[in-house]
């Protein structure tokens, strides 16, 4: 969280956010209106936020990691913009920049942010996706890897990888990146799936450059050393 949407939280009189985000800031919640909404009810949540800012509340919508990647920026300008209300929208970080900072420096070229969420897009987009960020040699960076009722498709995107790149290519595994319950492991392509991967998991798949020194990915930038 930054400081500057740590502060518009500490404005706001009205906290509206998934469940499970709002137990995680519950401390920054104490004398103020919040409403918790379950997973799939993200056009629900954008609409109680949008009315209620209609209506004169200070309104903040929360979201994990950046509001603007696979978060709410989107649902919330869409429906804001029938009714011509401004949105401000405070960045937070991304799982990727994140993630990437326990495993080194594997984000130093070009990179492809990926979802394995099927909930809104056809499985067979995403693979095509995959297969084209692959060949085009760029950086990986999996979000929503695998659920409980979702667990056939990441090893269909292992499957997909080791056609297009080496078995021994380097893949960080990072869990819940800087709470309390983190978890950081450097693996590669043929053996990250022998770890435990769940929606919490962000995967980066590193490029053709990528290397393991010292415990640490470095996709190398290109300058001389």
């Amino acid at each position: 969280m930054t400081p500057a949407a740590l502060a518009c939280i500490e404005a706001a009189d009205l906290v509206i956010g998934y469940q499970t985000y709002l137990k995680q800031i519950a401390a920054l919640l104490q004398g103020k209106e919040s409403l918790a909404y379950p997973m799939t009810t993200e056009v629900a949540r954008a609409q109680m936020a949008v009315d209620a800012a209609r209506s004169g509340r200070n309104v903040v919508m929360i979201s994990g990691g950046d509001p603007g990647v696979f978060g709410m920026a989107g649902p919330v300008l869409e429906v804001a913009a029938r009714s011509g209300l401004d949105v401000r929208i405070e960045p937070g970080i991304t799982a990727a920049t994140a993630a990437a900072s326990r495993l080194g420096a594997p984000l130093m070229q070009d990179v492809a942010l990926i979802s394995l969420s099927d909930r809104l897009t056809p499985w067979s987009t995403i693979m095509k996706r995959i297969r084209l960020a692959a060949e085009a040699d760029l950086v990986l960076v999996f979000y929503n890897p695998s659920s409980q009722g979702r667990v056939r498709q990441i090893g269909e995107v292992r499957a997909e990888l080791l056609t297009i790149l080496p078995g021994t290519t380097p893949v960080g595994i990072v869990r819940n990146a800087f709470r309390d319950d983190e978890t950081v492991l450097v693996s590669d392509l043929q053996h990250f799936l022998d770890h435990p991967v769940d929606m919490a998991t962000t995967l980066i798949v590193g490029n053709r450059a990528t290397a393991v020194w010292n415990g640490r990915m470095i996709t190398p930038r290109g300058y001389r050393l």
